[in-house]
């Protein structure tokens, strides 16, 4: 498998994380998807990565749809409970995770692509608001478990690891450390990993 991405990526890291705690081999391809010389559109119409090329030859697209299917594939370190509620409840704390993300990202976009005549503060404080509202929520369904899920490391906690991590390299002013200490905790437990360690966002 090859993986084409960017090292700043939170969904990117999301994947990455995910191949680590599954021991699975796969090469990684660097795209900046904002370069005038990228292809990234022959991989993925949607302009975006990741995009996970398999052995043979096809593309996945979307991190949900591929941490979703790289978690079959080995029975290390299972991520996802097999059906039914629970692996429901993981992957809403999935999506709240990508959620906060989204939002993250496009205040980012906002900020960086547009002319600072063109930018609306009303939308950005918009897409703020849903980031503290995702933060909030998080931290009130972690509550005092050890894992979003309770007692065991899932893909929950690698999807929320890496928006903490992301909101931490590109909005330092957002102190959701002291606001959510809870998260925090959490945050520095999963930055121990092997897998967040070798992925911190750049």
């Amino acid at each position: 498998m090859k993986l084409i991405g960017s090292l700043a990526s939170p969904y990117v890291r999301k994947v990455r994380v995910v191949l680590a705690e599954k021991k699975l081999d796969y090469q990684f391809e660097l795209e900046n998807v904002w370069a005038s010389e990228t292809t990234i559109q022959k991989l993925n119409p949607l302009g975006k990565v990741p995009s996970l090329i398999m052995e043979d030859g096809t593309v996945m697209i979307d991190s949900r749809v591929m941490v979703e299917y790289l978690d079959t594939l080995t029975p290390v370190c299972k991520l996802l409970p097999p059906n039914g509620r629970e692996r429901a409840d993981i992957k809403c704390w999935e999506a709240l995770a990508d959620g906060v993300l989204d939002a993250g990202v496009l205040v980012r976009l906002e900020r960086t692509l547009r002319p600072p005549e063109q930018q609306s503060e009303d939308w950005i404080v918009r897409q703020l608001r849903k980031v503290e509202l995702g933060l909030a929520s998080m931290a009130d369904k972690l509550g005092d478990q050890p894992y979003c899920a309770g007692i065991h490391y899932s893909l929950a906690d690698v999807a929320v690891g890496c928006a903490l991590g992301w909101l931490t390299f590109r909005f330092p002013e957002i102190d959701w450390r002291d606001t959510h200490p809870n998260l925090a905790r959490l945050h520095d437990k999963l930055a121990e990993r092997p897998s967040f360690k070798d992925t911190v966002p750049q």
